[in-house]
């Protein structure tokens, strides 16, 4: 393919190659999805959907909400995409070197501080609702939410995105205190379903995480196998 030049002096009017890529490809992408996060004892169980949206659906499968931080330290991401993967490289940077520092795994608090710190600092530029879940020695499974703004509060389980307004009935009337690792599992895949179902910007599958001290349990539920609220 021949390379095409242009002039530095060209005419106002002249054909620019910012001409060949459409309006809406050029529209920032956020997570129009649906995440979150429950404890139980001996760890906690992570979950979201795989779709991606700036408006229409962008991508289905490829984007992914529940992003490591540490060895047992997870986070999910909801705003914009490109903000949230920022502040989780961030994050990731820092708390790296602080895990040198001591010489040990940091903990889930620490992150989730660190989180809170970054969203705040920059809470003017960002767009950047954070789950922060994981396992560590001291406190066990532990679930802190960072909405936009950068607050920071524990909770035993934590729901976010766009699909979460759809759920929060759900929530309420299902949760219950001291679930098991499979309770909690099942409990996210009901919840997600419901959220897909009904959320236009949340779908494709259902991704899932439980942390413990032995390390990470994922599980995927693919679209075909979620369960089922409605004969539509």
């Amino acid at each position: 393919m021949a390379a095409v030049y242009m002039s530095a002096n060209r005419p106002e009017n002249a054909f620019s190659t910012v001409d060949l890529v459409p309006e809406w490809a050029q529209e920032e992408v956020s997570t129009g999805t649906t995440i979150m996060a429950v404890e139980f004892d001996g760890g906690v169980v992570i979950g979201a959907d795989s779709r991606t949206t700036t408006g229409y659906v962008k991508n289905r499968l490829l984007i992914k909400s529940l992003t490591p931080i540490h060895d047992r330290i997870f986070c999910c991401r909801s705003g914009s995409a490109a903000d949230t993967q920022a502040v989780a490289d961030i994050v990731t940077y820092q708390l790296g070197f602080h895990s040198i520092e001591l010489d040990e795994p940091p903990l889930v608090q620490t992150a989730a501080n660190l989180f809170k710190q970054t969203c705040y600092r920059y809470r003017e530029e960002l767009m950047a609702g954070i789950i922060v879940a994981g396992w560590d020695k001291r406190r066990g499974g532990q679930v802190y939410t960072v909405p936009m703004g950068g607050m920071i509060v524990r909770q035993p389980v934590s729901v976010g995105g766009s699909g979460s307004s759809y759920i929060y009935g759900f929530m309420d009337s299902n949760y219950k205190p001291g679930m098991t690792k499979e309770e909690c599992l099942h409990f996210c895949t009901q919840a997600l379903a419901l959220a897909m179902e009904r959320d236009g910007s949340s779908g494709g599958v259902a991704r899932l995480a439980a942390i413990t001290e032995e390390g990470l349990e994922r599980r995927v539920v693919l679209g075909n196998q979620l369960p089922k609220f409605s004969n539509a």
